[in-house]
Formats: structure tokens, sequence, C-alpha cells
């Protein structure tokens, strides 16, 4: 089917269908604890987000894929987090305008991550995919298994990030969030890892993905990726995207699977003043 292309279009459907399972994640928040101090702005052609302190979805996204952002919006998106008492952070795409970059600098914003945006045509010809071990089975789960599927993936997750209650009780929001859906996967009828599909417009997400470490290199990552292929599939989507650090393990199991960089973006942080 050819190279994807990257465009201003394409990669603002991206960082938007990101952010805007973020600022879902708020509308989770709010509904199961209505006093919560979660929120949301649209700023910059973007949005920021705030879920809490020190929380990896309190971050701001897809500013400056619309056009200029100006002195006054980009004063609005301190206030929003200094408010807080938050440090800012943006995830930047390399083809935000300018102007960006410009308040960047002028603030003294420094970089603090790298990420990858990976992505491949959702329909693909079967035999060009590695094929999952039959010994491994997937299903999707509903609001019975939500903690199991949290205590999975967090514990899966814990030599890079220690299972706190924070981190638990973020991972449920995104369980909950809207148009998303998670899966567990089994070997044996034990449960081996699991991960999740959010789906806007015509974007695939596959996110949270991990495997407890007894069960690793048993492909439960390919069998976790294949199956949320299928369903994107079903759904309509065009598009299936990932996140990955770049040169990680990640990011070569995710390659393996016919995904490309499209783009390599950049986290801007500013400290709070004071």
């Amino acid at each position: 089917m050819g190279k994807i292309e990257l465009n201003l279009e394409l990669a603002r459907e991206i960082e938007l269908a990101e952010a805007e399972a973020a600022v879902g994640c708020v509308r989770t928040m709010k509904s199961l604890v209505p006093e919560t101090e979660g929120a949301a702005e649209k700023i910059g052609g973007g949005y920021t987000v705030y879920c809490g302190p020190n929380n990896p979805v309190t971050q701001a996204a897809g500013l400056g894929l619309g056009g200029p952002v100006s002195a006054q919006e980009f004063d609005r998106l301190e206030q929003f987090y200094f408010s807080r008492g938050e440090p800012v952070r943006v995830e930047t795409c390399p083809l935000v305008d300018a102007s960006l970059l410009a308040h960047y600098k002028e603030r003294r914003y420094h970089v603090t991550e790298f990420s990858n945006v990976m992505v491949k045509r959702v329909v693909e010809e079967a035999a060009s995919l590695p094929q999952p071990s039959e010994e491994v089975q997937i299903r999707r789960i509903g609001n019975r298994e939500i903690e199991l599927w949290v205590m999975t993936v967090a514990q899966g997750f814990a030599e890079h990030y220690p299972v706190t209650e924070e981190i638990l009780r973020i991972m449920k929001l995104f369980a909950l969030g809207e148009k998303t859906e998670c899966y567990l996967a089994t070997i044996d009828g034990r449960v081996a890892g699991g991960a999740t599909l959010a789906v806007r417009g015509r974007i695939a997400g596959l996110f949270g993905a991990s495997t407890l470490p007894e069960f690793r290199k048993r492909g439960v990552q390919t069998a976790l990726l294949q199956k949320r292929l299928e369903r994107a599939a079903e759904l309509g989507c065009e598009l299936a995207m990932s996140l990955a650090q770049p040169g990680s393990v990640s990011q070569r199991n995710i390659a393996r699977h016919g995904f490309e960089t499209l783009y390599t973006r950049v986290k801007f942080e500013r400290d709070v003043p004071g």
C-alpha cells in the first residue's frame, strides 16, 4: 500500500485523537468523583489536561497545529497549570507553527522527553504480519474485570513505574474512558498481560500494553496487537498508532508488526515560577 506520508492534516488528526482521549479521562474522573480537581480546556488549537499533580495525563497536546499560537493563548496555557501548582508540560509535534517554538525559547522551556509516533494502516495482508502463539488467548473484558485488568497492566510496567495507588487510579480512568476497550491475555488459564484500544474517528490508538514478567517472550504482545488490529478493522478504522521511546524494546516490537515511525515528538516543560 506504500509508505504513509506525513502532512499537517494527518499530524493534527493523530495528536488531537490522543489529546481527546486524555480529555475523556477528565470526564470519566468527573463522573466518578464530581468534586475532583480534574480539568481540561481547549487552547491554541489543542487541549490542556489536568488529572492531578505529577500525573502522566496532566499535560497539554495538539497545540500549534491549527495555526499561530498567540502570546495571550500561551499565557492561558501557563496560567492553567501554574494556578494549580503544576509545571507546564507540552507534547509537541515537529509540524507545529513556529510561533509555539518561539514562545518556548522566550520563556526558557527545556526538553524532558522524546517519543516516536508509530503508525500503520489497519488493513494489511495477513501474511505480512507475525502470527501470534496459539497458546495465548485474548479476550475483551467488561467492567467486572476492570480491577483485574488495571492490576495486571500495572504489574507488567512495574520495573518502569512503581505500582502505586495513583498509578492504579490513572489506569482505571483510561480503562473506563469513552470509546476505549480493554483486553486481557491468558496462557493456560492464567492472566499474562493486557492492553487497550482507544478509537477516535479513523484513528485506532493502541496503548497500555504490558506483559507480566513470568510470561514474557511467549508471544503475548504479538497476540494483543493482532487482536486489537482486527478489532480496529471491524470498527472501520484506517490507521493504527502507538507510542514508543526511541530505540526501546517496545519500538522494536511494534516495528515488527509493520508500524513505522511517522515522526518524533518532543515534550517541552517549564517549572512553576518561584
